[in-house]
């Protein structure tokens, strides 16, 4: 953020974890070279039994690389990964059948009927054949498909076609799910359901949730992991992250009938207080304000507002939100 003092580049958080809490998925400096580019770069991390980890990053930042890496779709160039202590390098089709994946790309038979097409995939996952009805109809239940069970998936909506998708990633009840974009093409309800979906699975499962909609990052994520160019450059709990990264403070003023010409030399004899933006709203002047230290300094603002007989309609300070970190740190 211009104007704010950034933080030394000490950008991975140390996450303590209780040790009793068994390590889900490890990832030992993993990297993919595609020719000359090197699209994941020395990666390593830890996720613990049970926890939704929000996977971040900027278009062609190497996030479906690496869970492609994961699920044993692709080999790495280098590095390891264990997934519930099984090497993805030796075990893949152990590993497969303990992860349920949703490619941000959402393959399906289209020529197929939802029911069919689940009842399909579940035998492909080695569901026994005893619970094989009442598996598929549990899972389209909890994915609201029941309303479109005999429909041919060619003739649904995208919204429908990624519950499809998700239900597919379920049926076999794996322990770890990677889900790439789940929430795309969905209204608003319906992702309201499938968030509390993936949190209610998250009781049970350790979720990887890669997305751009950052809120739902903090609405059900414990973590959140953001990686840039192929690197890791931000790690930690959504508190950490917007503490590590506050870089001071933000507040928003609004003057009514007032002037830039006026305000900006006043405000500028303010020390470490910068205006970021300026905007009009009817008759009020509306400035967002940085101020690279987390002292108070509303109070300040306020005398300042009565002393120069200012008619404010707005003073008070900006959260910093996961969406400030995430540019604060793909951007440096």
């Amino acid at each position: 953020m211009d104007g704010l003092q950034k933080p030394k580049p000490v950008w991975l958080l140390c996450i303590s974890r209780p040790s009793f809490q068994k390590l889900m998925i490890e990832v030992l400096s993993l990297s993919k070279r595609y020719g000359s580019d090197l699209a994941v770069q020395d990666l390593s991390f830890t996720i613990p039994k049970g926890q939704i980890l929000g996977f971040l990053g900027p278009n062609g930042a190497g996030k479906t690389t690496t869970m492609k890496m994961l699920t044993c779709f692709l080999p790495p160039t280098s590095g390891s990964a264990q997934i519930n202590g099984l090497s993805i390098l030796e075990h893949g089709l152990e590993i497969r059948q303990q992860i349920g994946y949703l490619p941000e790309q959402n393959p399906l038979y289209e020529d197929m009927n939802v029911f069919d097409y689940l009842h399909y995939t579940a035998q492909m996952r080695g569901v026994e054949k005893t619970v094989l009805r009442s598996r598929v109809i549990e899972y389209a239940g909890k994915c609201g498909l029941k309303e479109v069970l005999h429909k041919q998936i060619g003739t649904l909506s995208k919204g429908f076609k990624q519950r499809v998708g998700l239900a597919q990633a379920l049926l076999h009840d794996p322990a770890v799910l990677i889900l790439d974009e789940p929430t795309s093409g969905l209204d608003p309800n319906q992702k309201g359901e499938i968030l509390d979906l993936i949190r209610h699975l998250g009781d049970e499962k350790t979720v990887i949730l890669s997305t751009h909609i950052l809120s739902e990052v903090e609405a059900i994520c414990e973590r959140a992991l953001i990686i840039s160019g192929g690197k890791l450059v931000a790690d930690g709990s959504m508190a950490e992250l917007k503490t590590a990264f506050s870089g001071g403070q933000r507040i928003r003023l609004g003057i009514l009938n007032g002037t830039i010409e006026k305000v900006l030399p006043i405000l500028g004899t303010f020390a470490g207080l910068t205006v970021q933006e300026t905007d009009w709203q009817g008759d009020t002047l509306f400035l967002t304000l940085a101020y690279e230290l987390e002292a108070e300094i509303r109070p300040e603002l306020f005398r300042l507002a009565v002393d120069q007989e200012w008619i404010l309609t707005e003073l008070y300070r900006e959260k910093v939100n996961l969406e400030d970190v995430f540019r604060q740190v793909t951007t440096l």
